[in-house]
């Protein structure tokens, strides 16, 4: 029988010398000149990055691919610290780094961040440096691109007299924008509106601001962060509040976007005018309301309200309403969605429940589409022995109702599916087999969102079929 002792004596040099020779191997460093290093990627790219901002950080991975230790004489961005980039090294911030040591089929991390400076150009511009690896003689690079932008910056301010925003910078609005008491604001075609975070634009009592897209250069809001992670994330700003008493705002060709609310249009002003005229716009991706409209006044043609953690619009305590060749389409995706996609009331609830009647003295839907994923995404919510009066002129409803009243239902279509070419990416025109196309009838909208001729047989919401070649 052997004696496990006197064994182990014997074994434990021979493992420890076969370990120590093991860490050796793993421990020498390779220093062939034929080497070379492994990137995630040969250039590090940001999106457009406004001037003084800074930018979202992005990750390169350094990659070892060879069986032993390799030591990188020196990481450096080649613009030293002049340089609009920052780099952190494994988590040692700074602009170059030497003897970095990296084991055998391993990795390292270096984190780049960029901030441009403001410079005098208006047009988008390319901010260009490298970082720079020195291995064993050899020297290789990594691209970095930045798009830069310079700006208009506002950080709480409040407009007061007539103010014109153009297309030749982008506005860029930390915290808040007021347009003040009798003011007005005119926004050009073209113009870029983006908002940090929480920030919003508001248009206070007898003020107004007039939105002047057109539909080759439509007015845009939205988050300041371009980098393609936020391209399409909602709740990036707040919105657009048109609070109580702010008169004959119009909004024309707008795109508003990612933000946690777009339009709240409070009560009725001084002016005979509707409170708003919102024409040609498209309001999507709002972590609550597309619109949220209290006892106010809307004309609308040609717009589109989607994909919504809220109502595509919700209106509260009555008003006058008319919307016309609307395009409502919820697909929201990202949470629980609790209301319907459309909701009509003659009253408000306070906080402690109390209902407060406003009467709704007019609420037309004409042309319409108002669908989405739940079964019912309308609701009419009445208050008895006020007035409450809506109508739904041949439009495509998904709802339980029965639509057995005939004034307040005409030739409409029920729970079909528009079938929108594409709700993924935000496409909510017809395809070629959507009922919706030629069951309108002529409203008083010639042109369709993409100035398409209706003609005499339009279809239902804001875009008209075009049939392919």
């Amino acid at each position: 029988m052997v004696n496990l002792n006197k064994l182990t004596i014997v074994l434990l040099p021979v493992v420890l010398l076969l370990s120590a020779w093991s860490c050796r191997k793993q421990d020498r460093i390779d220093t062939d000149p034929s080497l070379r290093l492994l990137f995630s990627t040969d250039t590090v790219l940001f999106d457009t990055v406004f001037t003084s901002l800074g930018s979202v950080t992005k990750r390169l991975i350094v990659h070892n691919g060879n069986d032993h230790k390799v030591s990188i004489a020196q990481i450096r961005l080649a613009g030293g610290t002049a340089s609009p980039y920052r780099i952190n090294i494994d988590g040692d911030p700074g602009i170059v780094a030497t003897d970095v040591a990296i084991p055998g089929h391993d990795s390292i991390f270096i984190f780049v961040r960029v901030t441009i400076d403001p410079s005098n150009e208006n047009l988008p511009f390319v901010v260009s440096d490298s970082i720079l690896f020195t291995l064993n003689g050899n020297i290789q690079d990594v691209e970095l691109v930045a798009w830069g932008q310079n700006a208009h910056f506002l950080n709480q301010v409040t407009l007061q007299g007539s103010s014109v925003w153009d297309s030749i910078r982008p506005f860029v609005v930390y915290g808040h924008v007021r347009v003040d008491t009798a003011s007005l604001l005119m926004i050009m075609p073209g113009s870029k509106i983006y908002f940090h975070k929480s920030s919003n634009l508001l248009v206070s009592r007898d003020a107004t601001i007039k939105v002047y897209g057109n539909l080759q250069h439509p007015v845009r809001f939205q988050g300041d962060r371009l980098d393609p992670f936020y391209r399409d994330l909602p709740g990036q700003w707040g919105g657009i509040v048109l609070e109580s008493g702010s008169k004959e705002n119009e909004i024309n060709y707008a795109v508003i976007k990612n933000g946690s609310f777009g339009l709240v249009v409070d009560s009725i002003g001084s002016s005979p005018e509707p409170t708003l005229r919102l024409d040609n716009t498209i309001i999507r991706n709002m972590t609550s309301d597309a619109v949220y409209a209290i006892s106010t006044s809307i004309i609308s043609t040609n717009c589109v309200l989607v994909n919504c953690g809220g109502a595509a619009l919700w209106v509260e305590h009555g008003g006058s309403y008319d919307f016309r060749q609307l395009t409502i389409g919820n697909y929201w995706g990202s949470s629980v969605r609790l209301s319907p996609s459309l909701y009509l009331s003659n009253y408000s609830t306070d906080t402690f429940g109390q209902k407060t009647p406003g009467p709704l003295t007019k609420a037309f839907f004409g042309n319409c589409i108002i669908y989405g994923t739940e079964p019912d995404e309308l609701l009419l919510d009445t208050l008895e022995n006020i007035p409450f009066s809506s109508q739904f002129d041949h439009c495509l409803l998904r709802t339980t109702l029965t639509l057995d009243a005939p004034q307040a239902f005409i030739d409409c279509l029920k729970n079909e599916d528009p079938l929108f070419r594409d709700p993924g990416v935000f496409d909510f025109s017809p395809d070629s087999l959507s009922p919706v196309i030629g069951y309108g009838i002529p409203m008083g909208v010639p042109f369709d969102l993409n100035g398409i001729d209706r003609g005499n047989t339009p279809d239902l919401g804001a875009y008209q079929w075009v049939p392919t070649q």
